[in-house]
């Protein structure tokens, strides 16, 4: 994507942006219809589903020809390698249920090269377009790689401040479905408690120069916690956002029929 700035600037010079997570429309042109649709990256989901790694490689493939940035959630912190992925060619990881600083910092040291970290080098394959780089390329892909930490469990916000502020960390994302259930308040999304989270983690992100991702589950709800500081967005799901949209759909064209008048 030469003439644009990488995803990795925008985040640091504090831009919003927006993609969308991928749990099931696992099809080479899911990353042209969220480009086309002004999308900055697509999140494709190795946690939950059939995605697998040479799925994955297509998907990752296909974004970088669409020209929007390919993140990928791998299926858990014990993932070996995590650094698997980007060599696949994605520009970022998610790495799920992060819980503590120690685990924050063996999740950096596995996405970078030495010697910020020990990432395997393979060279002259994906995710270097199949050319051999020279030397200057290892502190180019540290500095641009995307990590990022889902949290999502109690213990993670124990934690918090340990995980956020570790070097090299990108994005901290709220893993909110997962949170309320190991709090007792199962997507009780307006309990004070889990709002005290939501505060809690804008906060921290702040005072360590990481920026908050969320996924809401509405236009309204994506205003409202944008406005609060969020700044890396998943818009809904593939499911969430194509359903709603069928149903809406649906639902217009049921209701003008109900209008008609039919001849006598």
């Amino acid at each position: 994507m030469r003439g644009k700035k990488s995803l990795k600037s925008r985040l640091k010079s504090g831009e919003t942006i927006f993609g969308q997570l991928i749990l099931e429309l696992f099809t080479p042109g899911i990353a042209h219809i969220l480009a086309n649709s002004g999308l900055d990256f697509v999140l494709i989901d190795m946690e939950h589903g059939r995605c697998d790694l040479a799925l994955a490689a297509d998907l990752i493939n296909s974004a970088a020809g669409a020209g929007i940035t390919p993140l990928v959630r791998v299926p858990d912190v014990e993932f070996r390698p995590l650094s698997r992925v980007l060599d696949l060619g994605a520009g970022g990881v998610m790495v799920p249920r992060v819980e503590t600083g120690e685990q924050m910092r063996y999740v950096v040291s596995q996405l970078k090269y030495a010697p910020a970290g020990r990432r395997g080098v393979a060279l002259g394959v994906a995710h270097d377009q199949y050319r051999n780089r020279g030397p200057e390329y290892f502190d180019a892909a540290n500095r641009e790689t995307i990590v990022i930490a889902l949290l999502e469990t109690a213990q993670a916000f124990e934690n918090l401040d340990a995980i956020v502020s570790t070097p090299g960390l990108d994005v901290a994302w709220m893993g909110h479905y997962d949170l309320t259930v190991s709090m007792g308040i199962p997507a009780e999304f307006d309990n004070p408690r889990f709002l005290e989270m939501m505060g809690r983690l804008l906060d921290s992100c702040k005072r360590h120069g990481v920026a908050p991702g969320f996924l809401p589950a509405n236009p309204v709800d994506t205003l409202q916690w944008v406005d609060k500081g969020f700044q890396v967005i998943s818009l809904g799901t593939d499911i969430s956002v194509y359903q709603n949209a069928l149903q809406s759909f649906h639902n217009t064209v049921k209701s003008g029929l109900g209008r008609r008048i039919r001849p006598r």
